[in-house]
């Protein structure tokens, strides 16, 4: 079964390290929620996961079924089963919805799906997210609201079946139409008990439709409490202020 470990990783920017040490591990038919207040370094941790190239990892590893995913190009981590649905997604001008949807189906498969069948996939996942239909001859992202950026992220999700999802502040910005519709579409993604789901946020809105099992709270460029759904509820009760006081 599909196993992301991450083992006492260090992660720096521009020689400030960020990340001091993160232990963490996401198996299959596990959804764990990472929370923690802004600037704890969980997007870090999303974005050196997935290889952005502004991110060092100075030490500590990271594997995806025992195979090292830090020596991997960023599309070999998402042909390995990687899939990161960023905070703020990009627009990409020029590019249309439908097109980038199929070249990355393309790419994490292996070959390219025939038009006919994909197109009725495509059709399908869109009215599943209450997308409309004339989004797909538009330019990825450019001139979406924040919720129809967020849904694309999901639709991208859905069609790319990754072994492991990470979800960084996929609530961030959504109203609350919007926030049940990609809240169904994840819960869509992990329903087949397949595979494993990071999401990553600071506000437990969204865990009041996304179950989680394990919850960790991220503090100081680490994770210095873990617990089940109770912990979330804690959270919201306490916020983080003890945490940041604990690991300054």
């Amino acid at each position: 079964m599909p196993t992301l470990e991450i083992r006492d990783l260090h992660v720096a920017v521009e020689d400030k390290e960020i990340l001091r040490g993160v232990d963490l591990t996401v198996r299959s038919g596990e959804t764990h929620a990472l929370m923690g207040p802004n600037g704890s370094g969980k997007s870090t941790l999303a974005y050196a996961i997935a290889g952005h190239p502004k991110y060092t990892v100075t030490s500590g590893t990271v594997t995806l079924d025992g195979e090292d995913v830090l020596s991997l190009s960023v599309d070999e981590r998402a042909r390995a089963g990687l899939f990161l649905a960023m905070q703020y997604p990009v627009e990409v001008p020029g590019v249309s919805v439908s097109n980038f949807l199929r070249s990355a189906v393309t790419a994490v498969r292996g070959e390219a799906p025939k038009l006919r069948l994909f197109t009725k996939e495509l059709k399908e996942g869109m009215d599943a997210l209450s997308i409309d239909a004339s989004f797909a001859q538009r330019n990825l992202n450019e001139g979406f609201s924040g919720g129809e950026k967020k849904r694309h992220e999901i639709l991208q999700l859905e069609l790319l079946k990754p072994k492991i999802a990470v979800l960084d502040e996929t609530d961030s910005g959504l109203d609350v139409d919007a926030l049940r519709v990609v809240s169904e579409g994840v819960n869509r993604f992990r329903s087949t008990g397949e595979t494993g789901v990071l999401l990553i946020t600071h506000y437990t809105r969204i865990l009041r439709y996304v179950k989680p099992d394990f919850v960790h709270v991220f503090a100081g460029g680490r994770i210095v409490e873990e617990g089940g759904p109770e912990l979330a509820d804690k959270l919201e009760a306490e916020g983080y202020e003890r945490y940041t006081k604990a690991s300054a």
